[in-house]
């Protein structure tokens, strides 16, 4: 099995959260970016604002590796309309992988029309482009009844709407990797919340994202049937040493 297949080459900081100066930050964008295409990792995941370099080093280098870039992040609080305009921007840019953080508190106070009209236009743009779409829920967040619920409710608006080849372009993601938990609790993806997700979103795929540290682990999820590993780490996986990022 080469593990590097399976990443996603994960760098999400703002300047401000990673306090740096803008450039400084676009430096280490730009590391990112090109340590994936050394690496050739599966996949750089990067924010909306840095599509356009990576298309064009990836570009330059004639490289394989495909573009990730995250809708409404890190709450999934915007309305449709701005989910459904940041991810057409990303599209024009030349992002591969649209990864949008589902409106989960819409989710958890019952507002399920919302979610619905989301998973259902969202998951449409991206197809419709050719595109792999990706629905983070939070596992953080939510109980192992609303984990169970979230990744069941994604699963049938897919398969009610979308033909049956489509479905391996559609993922259930567990997690941001930025949110804040309490007494030091995991913020992403668990065993036991990736075995919820896979049993209740079959036949769409998983990726586990957030908490995956080391190549054994990487290794562990891959084997539960996650079809990508969203990781800040990912040279330290892929080289079996444990990573010490936090997403």
């Amino acid at each position: 099995m080469d593990i590097k297949n399976y990443l996603d080459s994960t760098y999400l900081k703002t300047a401000e959260q990673a306090g740096l100066t803008n450039d400084a930050n676009t430096k280490i964008v730009t590391s990112f970016i090109q340590e994936a295409i050394d690496q050739r990792f599966k996949l750089i995941m990067i924010r909306p604002d840095h599509v356009c370099l990576a298309k064009e080093m990836i570009l330059k280098a004639s490289s394989k590796v495909t573009i990730g870039t995250v809708i409404s992040f890190p709450e999934g609080l915007n309305s449709l309309e701005e989910k459904l305009a940041e991810a057409q921007k990303a599209i024009d840019d030349g992002a591969d992988d649209l990864d949008f953080v589902c409106n989960y508190q819409a989710f958890i106070s019952g507002d399920l029309e919302t979610v619905r009209n989301e998973i259902l236009s969202g998951t449409q743009l991206g197809l419709e482009h050719n595109k792999i779409v990706k629905w983070i829920i939070e596992v953080a967040a939510l109980t192992e009844k609303q984990i169970i619920q979230i990744s069941a409710f994604i699963k049938n608006i897919v398969v009610s709407n979308f033909k049956e080849e489509l479905y391996q372009n559609v993922f259930v993601k567990s997690s941001t990797g930025f949110y804040v938990t309490e007494n030091n609790l995991p913020n992403g993806a668990t065993v036991p919340a990736i075995i919820m997700m896979l049993e209740n979103a079959s036949p769409l795929s998983i990726k586990a994202a957030g908490g995956v540290r080391t190549y054994e682990e990487a290794a562990a999820m891959i084997k539960l049937g996650v079809r990508r590993i969203g990781t800040s780490g990912a040279l330290a996986i892929a080289s079996g040493q444990e990573t010490d990022s936090n997403y």
